[in-house]
């Protein structure tokens, strides 16, 4: 148990034994070594954070943080604020993006409302709210440490309520209007680098908007003047419920021992934050894309995870998230059903150096 920025948290790690063991079995299969890449480096993962090289993803799901930003009344986005709740509210009917993409690598959607300005009307919208909205970043912060600390917590028995449940694997998704600028800020100060590195257009802001959501991020590091030293701070000044939450279920993977997928930009800066808190939850996450977002490579280059997707995807909701399951389905396929050197008259592949 570890007591970090006023979180008590069960500090786990990878099952060393677990990632010999399959490392080692993956060199017994007929093919020359390592030559699926980071797809044999994801399954090696997976079996550290089970503890087994037998197992199964069949049950999935995303969760998908909702909330709303303050910051977009300065003119940051192209679109409003309205737009969160429609799509929370569509993803719980089945009907959004998020929906198709998941239905056909298997995976069950939940939409989750952290926080958004209006309430969904539909039963199937989760309700952990925390408010209406967080405040304008370029005017104050966006919430209370305290009110910060209970979304993280929020996200957190969310993935214990869903691995309770049985699900093997989750994918973090989001939807907020806003929250591009939410994340550039928080991930210029946690890597030290200006925000014109990390903030890309978004939803599809023109140079006008572009350079106006420059000065906001930067008016926002100004007002509130967050100590990159912690994590928590800096969230709660620059950040958003749905980053919170997405922290808090990167963290929850750690004491669940169950992987969490990483989406893009706005999940990527969640884990990042995470791994600021526990530096060990980066044992039980997973990459999936790259996302166009410029700051996406940075996040991944702190975090030291290549993606194994790069397909310029910024959709957000999970669904770059998602395109990751059925290549896992693969790489497990592969991995159990594939002939041995041992079955075979063919001498196996070494190590050389």
């Amino acid at each position: 148990m570890c007591a970090a920025y006023g979180l008590d948290l069960n500090i786990n790690r990878a099952d060393e034994n677990a990632v010999k063991a399959a490392a080692l079995s993956w060199d017994h299969i007929m093919k020359p070594l390592g030559s699926l890449g980071e797809l044999e480096a994801l399954h090696i993962k997976l079996c550290g954070i089970v503890g087994k090289d037998e197992f199964s993803l069949s049950r999935r799901c995303v969760l998908m943080a909702c909330a709303d930003n303050g910051v977009v009344c300065e003119g940051v986005t192209q679109c409003g604020s309205e737009v969160t709740v429609s799509v929370a509210t569509q993803t719980a009917k089945g009907r959004s993006n998020i929906n198709a993409m998941a239905d056909a690598a298997g995976a069950q959607v939940f939409a989750i409302d952290f926080g958004m300005l209006e309430k969904s009307e539909h039963p199937g919208v989760i309700d952990m709210r925390l408010g209406e909205g967080t405040g304008n970043i370029a005017k104050g912060p966006a919430m209370s440490r305290e009110t910060c600390l209970e979304a993280i917590k929020g996200g957190m028995s969310m993935v214990k309520s869903m691995r309770f449940v049985g699900y093997d694997i989750m994918v973090t998704g989001e939807m907020g209007i806003g929250n591009t600028t939410t994340s550039a800020a928080v991930a210029s100060v946690l890597l030290g680098r200006d925000p014109a590195e990390l903030a890309g257009r978004g939803a599809g802001l023109d140079t006008e908007g572009y350079e106006r959501k420059l000065r906001v991020i930067a008016e926002a590091i100004k007002v509130n003047s967050p100590d990159a030293s912690d994590p928590i701070d800096v969230l709660a000044k620059l950040g958003g419920f749905d980053i919170a939450a997405m922290t808090g279920m990167f963290l929850g993977g750690m004491e669940n021992r169950v992987p969490i997928v990483i989406d893009g930009f706005i999940s990527a800066t969640a884990a990042l934050v995470a791994s600021r808190i526990v530096p060990e939850c980066t044992d039980f996450m997973i990459p999936s894309h790259l996302s166009s977002e410029k700051g996406t490579g940075y996040i991944m280059e702190a975090l030291s995870m290549s993606p194994v997707i790069n397909a310029g995807l910024r959709l957000g909701e999970g669904t770059g998230g998602v395109c990751l399951l059925p290549l896992l389905d693969l790489t497990l396929a592969e991995y159990k059903n594939a002939h041995r050197f041992g079955d075979t008259q063919v001498e196996q592949y070494e190590r050389l150096t």
